[in-house]
């Protein structure tokens, strides 16, 4: 029995299409440098306020927090639920649950968009919380301080945790907040960008899950 805590964007669901036009309108309407197609996906995962200076140095403050406006306006309205559930996925999470584990969702979208999300997909029949960055992108924003803030909400050890992602940051949240990690490589990021952040196992679809969390186990055994 452990405590899991997956990443939505990439780990739960597939939100690239939303995401990515999301993007697309923000750079149209604050008239930012356009990218290729490929170089959108960079930013599903980590938050938007970090991403923001590094693609666009020229951005100050004030501008990045305008950029963010011009993404909600596009995302809140049509982007959020341009989302697919992983294939599989729920049925993993199905039998996670019958083997007595604890499921949690902690992502670094916006905890009221992530709460409209679990409500949209009926995920709180598998999950018993869902915690999220603060709305105001601002006081609670990175990886590491929404697993902080769900470790505490749910006063769990997190010696017995687990944290589940697709991209560096989620590992790096995990590192940050001494739980165990499992990369899965069906999301956004690669093999080797998860396990340069640490991973040492790997998940290549949903159904994996629970073998990979049995080899993270076996490993903190030996620790």
């Amino acid at each position: 029995m452990a405590t899991l805590f997956f990443d939505f964007d990439g780990t739960v669901a597939n939100s690239e299409e939303g995401i990515v036009a999301g993007l697309k309108y923000m750079v149209q309407d604050r008239g930012l440098r356009p990218l290729d197609n490929s170089a959108y996906v960079q930013f599903i995962g980590p938050a938007l306020v970090d991403m923001l200076p590094k693609v666009w140095p020229e951005l100050d403050d004030v501008e990045v927090k305008r950029a963010i406006d011009a993404f909600h306006h596009y995302y809140e309205e049509e982007g959020l639920y341009q989302v697919k559930l992983y294939p599989k996925f729920l049925d993993t999470m199905t039998a996670l649950k019958h083997q007595g584990d604890q499921l949690y969702i902690a992502s670094a979208k916006p905890e009221t968009m992530l709460h409209r999300l679990v409500k949209y997909f009926s995920l709180d029949q598998y999950f018993a919380g869902a915690y999220g960055a603060s709305d105001d992108e601002q006081t609670r924003v990175t990886k590491t301080d929404v697993l902080a803030y769900a470790l505490k909400a749910t006063q769990t050890d997190p010696a017995t945790s687990v944290m589940i992602g697709d991209r560096a940051n989620d590992m790096t949240g995990g590192l940050d907040n001494h739980v165990q990690l499992l990369g899965v490589t069906y999301g956004f990021g690669s093999a080797k960008e998860l396990q340069d952040a640490g991973a040492k196992v790997l998940a290549d679809k949903p159904e994996a899950i629970p073998e990979g969390l049995a080899k993270v186990a076996k490993l903190n055994a030996k620790s």
